[in-house]
């Protein structure tokens, strides 16, 4: 009886066929995060919180895959390529112009999320901030405008500079159009703003080399993923060559640099992995406005300026968001 009955249960079975779908597991989508600097445990992490917003935990309903170009831009064409064809359901750029377009070349179809300092609209990423159209929408901070600002500062603090040198990594492509734009913006101040070009770190050493030469008695570091990278070598040698220097986040000012004027880094990543999500969940990215940091903190270190010599004017004080003693 036994035997039978075990018998009609495996017919049974036979006739019904395979289980359910809904029985069966369900595939879990891929993230691909592509990033032209290094790993950051607080870019990961925050990226998770952004994406747990919208209901998505990863290892539970949701994996990804991050790769990190660590500084080698002429590496995101290749990593874009890989993580398309690994059919990722959404493609995350980080680190400027470079992984955007590296991603944008890459595929027409699957939806990307950028961030990127640069105008998304002048570099053809997006129709218009409010419409983006096609596949591609995510956080901006445009840095041209941001840099302007951090050379007013940095104008503010040494006001008797007469040169004021800004460097810039030539392998960025908006390195040229926002090197100009800076020396527009320091001819209407008055001080001179040559322009030194690094790339590699011995070309960042060859470029402070050269801060003597040019009698620049301030450097604006320009917005990077390289020099974000290098941001504890650029400090030192602003330290070592007595530069009151001006970055774009706090991560350099808490390394020791004087003074940074810019986004909050882990927010932008937040925003990024809630625009994740919203994908994820079925919006389209054509129909997801642009993102746009609403707050920029000013960070000053007391202690590089007091090594530098330097006062800092109490105006200045009242406005930062952050004082490091």
């Amino acid at each position: 009886m036994r035997r039978r009955n075990f018998i009609a249960l495996l017919g049974g079975a036979a006739i019904m066929g395979p289980l359910p779908a809904r029985a069966q597991k369900s595939a879990v989508p891929v993230i691909g995060v592509m990033a032209a600097g290094s790993p950051t445990q607080w870019g990961v992490t925050v990226f998770g919180q952004g994406l747990s917003e919208t209901g998505y935990i990863e290892g539970k309903n949701v994996a990804i895959d991050f790769r990190w170009a660590e500084g080698h831009y002429e590496r995101l064409p290749a990593i874009a390529a890989e993580l398309v064809s690994r059919h990722v359901a959404v493609l995350v750029a980080s680190g400027g112009s470079t992984a955007v377009l590296a991603a944008r070349a890459a595929t027409a179809t699957i939806p990307i999320v950028f961030m990127t300092g640069a105008d998304p609209v002048k570099i053809g990423l997006v129709a218009s901030l409010g419409r983006p159209g096609g596949n591609v929408t995510g956080v901006s901070f445009i840095t041209a405008q941001l840099d302007a600002k951090r050379l007013e500062l940095v104008h503010e603090l040494v006001p008797q500079a007469s040169v004021i040198a800004l460097l810039v990594n030539p392998g960025n492509p908006t390195a040229e159009s926002n090197g100009r734009a800076l020396q527009d913006a320091a001819r209407s101040l008055g001080p001179q703003a040559p322009i030194l070009k690094a790339r590699t770190v011995q070309e960042i050493d060859a470029a402070f080399a050269a801060l003597g030469q040019l009698r620049a008695g301030a450097l604006l570091v320009a917005s990077d993923s390289f020099f974000f990278l290098r941001r504890e070598q650029l400090v030192a040698l602003a330290v070592r060559h007595a530069v009151p220097a001006s970055f774009d986040v706090r991560e350099f000012v808490t390394a020791g640099g004087l003074l940074s004027y810019g986004p909050s880094l882990p927010e932008v990543w937040r925003q990024a992995g809630i625009y994740t999500g919203r994908i994820l969940n079925g919006a389209k990215p054509a129909d997801l406005p642009v993102l746009q940091p609403t707050k920029f903190e000013l960070v000053i270190n007391l202690t590089t300026a007091k090594a530098l010599g330097l006062t800092i004017p109490q105006s200045v004080l009242l406005r930062a968001d952050e004082v490091i003693q």
